[in-house]
């Protein structure tokens, strides 16, 4: 799961791929905003970070965020912290927070892919400690996600490991990930609702929008992708 450098060779490509975006298409809503509300509960977050995080997610949605500037904003609290500290505090929020956001629909189209004989994958702009605990539950192999650098210590440097995995920069990663598994992104399926994710979209064989927003759904029609209501 971790993006390192692309090997010298690749196995040959001989599968096709179901990819998956997380917030609001496996999950039903942003994984941002649960984690905020679980550090709010514990009384880590204020108010002013849930109106913050609240922002953030309303300019990811309308396409307009400066990506590389939230993440380091974001990023500013979690400098010189241990990796382990955050893995074992996402694990206590996938349990109260995510698991019961988990989209049947998703559920189902997961287990369909499998027995088809497809790679599964989630693909999101969300870290792999966000996207980890999903995988597992729904018994996905591979998660491409933006990466936070991690020192020598395991602990984070505020960093992330361009390029973060939004716009151009999760079709970059999903091409890599192709590459390193033996699958087609040309022959393969990918579910998401966001405008954001348009590059990743045109790039694959099956686009299936799942509850978009108006632009999405304005494209899908002319595009004549496929739009479902989870």
């Amino acid at each position: 799961m971790h993006l390192g450098d692309p090997p010298s060779h690749y196995r040959a490509v001989t599968r096709s791929a179901a990819l998956f975006d997380l917030d609001r298409t496996l999950i039903s809503v942003d994984t941002s905003r649960l984690y905020t509300q679980f550090r709010r509960d514990r009384g880590e977050a204020t108010l002013r970070d849930v109106i913050q995080v609240a922002w953030w997610a309303m300019q990811y949605t309308a396409g307009v965020i400066d990506a590389p500037r939230v993440a380091e904003q974001a990023l500013e609290r979690f400098r010189g912290r241990s990796e382990s500290w955050l893995i074992e505090q996402t694990e206590e929020w996938f349990k109260h927070y995510v698991l019961p956001e988990i989209q049947n629909a998703g559920r189902e189209d997961v287990a369909r892919h499998r027995s088809e004989g497809r790679i599964v994958a989630i693909a999101t702009g969300a870290t792999i400690y966000a996207a980890k605990p999903v995988a597992r539950e729904l018994g996905i192999e591979l998660v491409i996600c933006t990466e936070l650098e991690v020192d020598k210590d395991g602990l984070f440097t505020g960093k992330v490991i361009q390029p973060i995995c939004y716009r151009e920069g999760k079709l970059e990663r999903s091409r890599r990930a192709a590459e390193r598994e033996g699958f087609a992104l040309e022959e393969s399926f990918f579910y998401t609702d966001s405008i954001t994710d348009v590059p990743l979209i045109e790039a694959v064989k099956e686009p299936v929008i799942v509850n978009p927003d108006k632009r999405l759904r304005k494209m899908a029609k002319a595009r004549g992708w496929r739009i479902e209501s989870w």
